[in-house]
């Protein structure tokens, strides 16, 4: 599962606020806001994956925990 600060990485690294977020996740920019500042622990899954999918989809990769944080990435759009 994701966390917050993947969450904003990820938005910094696409440029989107969180109501294009909220627009490409379906859920709301609130919600969004929620997750972000308190944590994705708190979330419903489902909420979460919704988010981390829209992501993915715009071209987020994230990274997991390997001992030097967890992290997000551009994918390479020729992969």
């Amino acid at each position: 599962m994701i966390n917050a600060e993947q969450m904003r990485a990820a938005r910094a690294l696409l440029d989107w606020t969180r109501d294009d977020l909220a627009e490409k996740s379906g859920v709301s920019a609130p919600t969004i806001k929620l997750m972000e500042t308190r944590g994705t622990e708190r979330s419903v899954i489902a909420t979460v994956n919704a988010v981390q999918e829209a992501l993915e989809n715009a071209g987020v990769a994230f990274i997991p925990e390997n001992g030097g944080g967890a992290g997000v990435r551009r994918r390479d759009r020729r992969a």
